[in-house]
């Protein structure tokens, strides 16, 4: 059966005869439209008479760039000035450092760095040598280094280069303040237990973060710390960072860099000082004991703690009380808990 009104069954629509595949395929729709392609120009309204054509974007470019001279981006972080008025002469720059605070300084140059370690070997936190370099100058220097006890690394001569250049394969990174020798000092803290004087000797080790190192010289400053204690190597420098957050206290304190720092806390129990470590790991808690007049409180890094060498000439090894959902205390907070405990009853 057929509709004529609808011309479903028999195909037959304005007299054209379709085939099934195309109703399927236009089944739901209206009628497709064909179109022609234009011909050029067309039916194309004529332009004004120099009027620039729509595909013409020459003269708008030159325009663009003559709104876009003056124009300069936004910078997407606040540019700090390098404090270059730290640095010195001929290849001395402000290494790469801390973006909020100064840059350390940073010696380059095997002249520069030969007399560092010759005059001022404490002020010389750490030397970089270039990896390999086949130099025996730079060899000889390396020996130098060691004999003054200086930290020294092997490095890719990209990192050196981005401390100073010229470098000729080494630089030296300087500490903020020259620090004290041990051999010169320890007999003023070895008379102090026969003359019944009362001192406070703080040592850092292991302590990573610049802040927290100038965190612990803050505390132990405020606190009546008598010279502050630091390992020749395992530690961050005394950096601007580290002058920074001590907030003054890096000028007055007193820091001294043993060659062996073992060696001296040995020689500091030898005469007589009580040997204190704070860890976690331990059952002699801190409130509550019981000082020596003369005595030294040792703190280790977050994650490392005390080392071995630091825990095995310990009197006592202290644990601060602290809520078990806690990991540990920053170092510097361990510290100044310490360090407050031995003085609460000694400062007024």
């Amino acid at each position: 059966m057929a509709f004529d009104n609808d011309n479903r069954f028999n195909g037959n629509r304005d007299g054209e005869q379709r085939g099934f595949g195309d109703r399927r395929r236009n089944f739901g729709r209206g009628p497709q439209q064909k179109f022609r392609v234009r011909e050029d120009n067309e039916f194309r309204p004529s332009r004004p008479e120099g009027e620039r054509p729509r595909g013409d974007f020459g003269d708008r470019r030159d325009g663009f760039n003559d709104r876009r001279d003056g124009f300069r981006p936004k910078p997407r972080f606040e540019q700090r000035p390098q404090d270059t008025s730290r640095a010195i002469q001929d290849g001395v720059v402000p290494a790469v450092g801390d973006a909020d605070a100064a840059p350390q300084v940073a010696v380059g140059g095997i002249k520069e760095v030969t007399e560092l370690l010759t005059k001022s070997p404490m002020q010389v936190h750490r030397v970089l040598f270039m990896h390999q370099s086949g130099n025996p100058k730079l060899y000889e220097l390396q020996k130098l280094a060691k004999r003054a006890h200086v930290h020294v690394q092997q490095v890719d001569s990209k990192i050196l280069n981005s401390y100073a250049t010229p470098n000729h394969g080494v630089v030296a990174l300087m500490n903020e303040k020259e620090l004290l020798v041990w051999e010169d000092i320890r007999e003023e803290f070895f008379q102090a237990v026969d003359k019944g004087e009362r001192k406070l000797i703080a040592v850092a080790t292991n302590i990573e973060d610049p802040r927290n190192l100038g965190a612990c010289i803050r505390s132990s400053l405020a606190l009546g710390v008598d010279i502050l204690l630091l390992p020749a190597k395992g530690m961050c420098g005394i950096t601007p960072s580290v002058a920074r957050t001590s907030a003054g206290a890096l000028e007055k304190m007193r820091i001294c860099r043993p060659n062996n720092l073992e060696a001296a806390v040995g020689e500091l129990k030898m005469a007589g000082y009580q040997i204190l470590g704070l860890d976690a790991d331990t059952e002699t808690n801190l409130a509550d004991f019981k000082f020596s007049d003369q005595a030294v409180i040792a703190v280790g890094g977050e994650d490392v703690g005390l080392p071995p060498f630091i825990k095995k000439q310990c009197d006592a090894v202290l644990r601060i009380p602290m809520m078990p959902e806690a990991h540990s205390y920053n170092a510097s907070v361990a510290l100044s808990l310490g360090l407050y405990e031995y003085a609460r009853l000694r400062i007024k």
